[in-house]
């Protein structure tokens, strides 16, 4: 789907995709998005501001990463290989 450059690493554009499904997929239910907040001590309001923003796509990231049956989940319903989030967060991180 995307190159990398070297194995194992992620192009930004591609950990920045992936959290975004993420999002979307805690967006599709209501526990999992409230849980996100509480979490992150976000409201919705603050939550639109960011976005896309590096910052949040990492908290999306690490909040999958951190609950393996949400991470599971994810995967199966987004088709995201699981092994692919630590990448994507270590990009998120450069």
């Amino acid at each position: 789907m995307f190159p990398t450059a070297k194995r194992g690493a992620m192009p930004r554009d591609e950990a920045d995709a992936i959290a975004l499904q993420g999002l979307a997929f805690l967006a599709e239910d209501e526990a999992r998005m409230a849980r996100f907040l509480a979490i992150t001590g976000m409201d919705p309001a603050g939550l639109r501001d960011r976005v896309g923003t590096p910052e949040l796509n990492r908290a999306v990231l690490e909040h999958l990463a951190g609950d393996e049956s949400l991470l599971l989940v994810f995967a199966a319903t987004s088709g995201i290989d699981p092994e692919r989030i630590a990448p994507a967060i270590a990009a998120l991180q450069a």
